[in-house]
């Protein structure tokens, strides 16, 4: 069974990570919001994922991509499924990606098929659109992904729409839990979204029984995210505090959950000359320089940039000297946003001088891996790097 993911709000990332966890050959772009996956749905580690918001498993592949034609698929076939929903009352919701239609129509199928299973004696609620998606939290209040629930999604594939239904959907509530409920936090060394750590651990890609280095672990974002997955977090950080804030949310998040089989480490130490001990992977948000509410004068930027380039080829330079051929790393680190576009670090034109190699990945152009949001001024650029 083929499996199916809307992806998030910037799909290259969600894309280098299901290619790095998954394979190239398992996997294939279904426009610009979703992608398609050869692994049954069972088998996909979702709750691992930070790119991709929804998992469903593939159902039928709909010869047309008229609105209207597939509500006349939708008419004659849910008859013939709705009977093996256990008896209480079901709960329907549409999802479309990619095809021209508005929500009110939307709407007015969702009440044809009301009207039809209604017809067979079931008790019936549609969650109305006001999209022509379906957000993650009405997916989780109307608990469409239940027994008694069904969010079937219609995603634009060439000339075809690919079927699919829903088993899972982001935890947004559990994010916002282990982002917001941690003891210590910092908004001036920067706030990583769990989902962003996430996405830089699975582009590490480290395997089991692995030992994940940040060496800015700063409050321990990644570390924390490393746990929940089941590797051994191993932080260093140039602050002592840092250290200690990393400590206490770590301690926080292990205290709470009785299931975290893995261990963690913690030390204070410079990454441009620390010495660290035994590690497998690194995933790491290097040093991202001043934040700035708006684009800075050019002269301000390029001293920026200096003060960053020069601590980043530095960690560079010691981290090359501890690790061995085919070690991986990633790195999230700045790229600020002009009039004319992204400014990225200038020693990424010379990792090779350094030691390095970068990842490219077949389905998603390395100039799109940057995290940002709308009117941020520095972004993160998403690095994948190999020892040579």
């Amino acid at each position: 069974m083929q499996s199916v993911l809307i992806l998030g709000r910037q799909p290259a990332l969600g894309l280098a990570e299901l290619e790095s966890l998954y394979g190239t050959k398992s996997l294939t772009p279904v426009g610009r919001e979703a992608a398609l996956l050869d692994i049954d749905p069972v088998d996909v580690d979702f709750a691992r994922l930070g790119g991709a918001i929804k998992l469903a498993k593939v159902l039928a592949n709909i010869s047309s991509t008229d609105w209207r034609g597939i509500e006349s698929y939708l008419i004659k076939s849910i008859p013939q499924h709705v009977q093996y929903v256990p008896v209480g009352k079901f709960k329907l919701g549409l999802s479309v990606y990619g095809l021209p239609v508005r929500p009110n129509a939307i709407n007015a199928t969702g009440l044809k098929l009301k009207k039809i299973i209604k017809a067979k004696d079931r008790g019936v609620r549609i969650v109305p659109n006001k999209e022509s998606a379906l957000n993650s939290a009405q997916v989780l209040h109307n608990q469409l992904t239940s027994q008694l629930g069904w969010e079937l999604l219609f995603i634009k594939h060439g000339k075809h729409t690919i079927l699919a239904q829903t088993v899972a959907v982001q935890d947004i509530t559990a994010y916002a839990a282990r982002d917001q409920a941690r003891p210590k936090r910092d908004a001036k060394v920067g706030m990583l979204p769990p989902k962003l750590a996430q996405i830089l651990i699975n582009l590490a890609n480290p395997t089991t029984g692995d030992t994940l280095l940040d060496p800015f672990c700063g409050t321990g974002v990644i570390l924390q995210e490393t746990l929940l997955m089941g590797y051994q977090a191993y932080g260093t950080d140039i602050e002592p505090r840092m250290i200690e804030y990393s400590g206490a949310n770590l301690n926080w998040l292990v205290s709470g959950k009785q299931s975290i089989p893995a261990t963690y480490a913690l030390e204070t130490g410079d990454a441009i000359n620390h010495t660290w001990q035994k590690f497998d992977v690194v995933a790491g948000e290097t040093y991202l320089g001043r934040p700035f509410s708006s684009v800075p004068e050019p002269e301000i930027l390029r001293e920026v940039m200096q003060d960053v380039d020069t601590i980043y080829r530095k960690f560079l330079k010691n981290l090359a000297k501890q690790t061995k051929t085919g070690f991986r790393a990633c790195l999230a680190v700045p790229a600020w946003k002009t009039q004319n576009g992204f400014i990225h670090l200038p020693s990424l034109d010379h990792l090779e001088e350094l030691g390095y190699t970068r990842v490219s990945f077949v389905h998603a152009e390395n100039k799109n891996l940057i995290y940002h949001r709308e009117g941020q001024v520095v972004g993160r650029e998403l690095v994948v790097i190999t020892r040579k």
